[in-house]
């Protein structure tokens, strides 16, 4: 099994699209910097995001991204530092290692997915980039395509451990 492998079969079109979506996708474009490669994957009309800032009381998250456009500086704000960090080990490899979304719930038109990031990036440097947090993202079909419509990230994992 490669590294990048959709778990999902194809014959599972909607797990299987949503995690090439929000796995494949995302992390190339971030990886390339390129916001190009995933803006037509929101309802930037409606879309809204909130920041757990790690923390396991959901009393102090914040809607920190209340229009996509807020959101989209902080990702390149985000791809940026990453670029200029140098790696022990190849990226985009250490990426799919660490992100694992196999929790996708669908019903009809909509879904919620169950992003986490547990494991650590070596360094050049000898350090490690430690990635320990979860997101939950609610997407719609709209025309047809999967679109993320808001999400809670930046939680904990595991939540309340």
């Amino acid at each position: 099994m490669t590294y990048d492998k959709n778990p999902f079969p194809a014959g599972d079109a909607d797990r299987h699209a949503l995690w090439d979506m929000l796995v494949r996708r995302d992390i190339d474009a971030f990886i390339g910097q390129d916001w190009s490669m995933v803006e037509n994957d929101f309802v930037a009309e409606s879309f809204f995001g909130m920041h757990a800032h790690f923390l396991g009381n959901a009393d102090a998250w914040r809607l920190q991204f209340p229009r996509l456009d807020v959101y989209r500086d902080e990702w390149l704000r985000q791809a940026r530092e990453t670029a200029a960090t140098k790696f022990a080990e190849p990226l985009r490899e250490a990426l799919f290692r660490v992100t694992n979304m196999r929790d996708i719930d669908v019903d009809g038109d909509r879904a919620v997915l169950h992003k986490k990031f547990d494991g650590s990036v070596a360094k050049a440097d000898s350090s490690v980039d430690r990635l320990k947090w979860q997101t939950l993202y609610f997407c719609t079909r709209v025309g047809g395509s999967w679109k993320i419509a808001g999400f809670v990230g930046y939680m904990p994992y595991p939540l309340g451990g």
